[in-house]
């Protein structure tokens, strides 16, 4: 592989232009040199006006609200339905938002619903209510 070798396309001998030639070469180098200066000071001068402002006045953190707010009690318990018609070993979860506490049947000591033969899929839990928490009486 070669090594890249510049070749201006026309050769310059310095030595055979006029003085006004080589002075206007100076004079258009001497003002690139200038405006990529007076660029590179604005960009530093932005960049520290930018953070000069973030670190006066910062602005305000929001926390963002989770649509999801239901709360699991870690670990499994004996869940029994208010009516008595059911007794089974759970996962219980509390739905903050209204007070709702339900149980998820799991039917032993796993804390997720499993089956002893392999299923074609994974198996369900689906919920029953136990009971509500009355979260409003908790503002007066």
């Amino acid at each position: 592989m070669e090594a890249f070798d510049y070749q201006p396309s026309a050769e310059v001998d310095l030595h055979q232009l006029s003085p006004d030639a080589l002075e206007s070469q100076r004079e258009r180098a001497m003002k690139f040199d200038v405006i990529v200066k007076l660029l590179l000071l604005f960009i530093a001068v932005s960049l520290g006006a930018i953070a000069v402002h973030l670190y006066i006045a910062p602005s305000a953190v929001q926390a963002q609200s989770s649509s999801n707010s239901v709360y699991f009690e870690p670990g499994t318990f004996m869940l029994r339905a208010p009516d008595g018609s059911r007794q089974v070993l759970g996962k219980i979860a509390v739905d903050l938002s209204n007070g709702n506490v339900w149980g998820f049947p799991t039917l032993q000591q796993d804390p997720y619903p499993t089956q002893n033969v392999v299923p074609a899929s994974p198996p369900v839990s689906h919920p029953f209510l136990l009971g509500k928490f009355a979260v409003g009486d908790m503002t007066r």
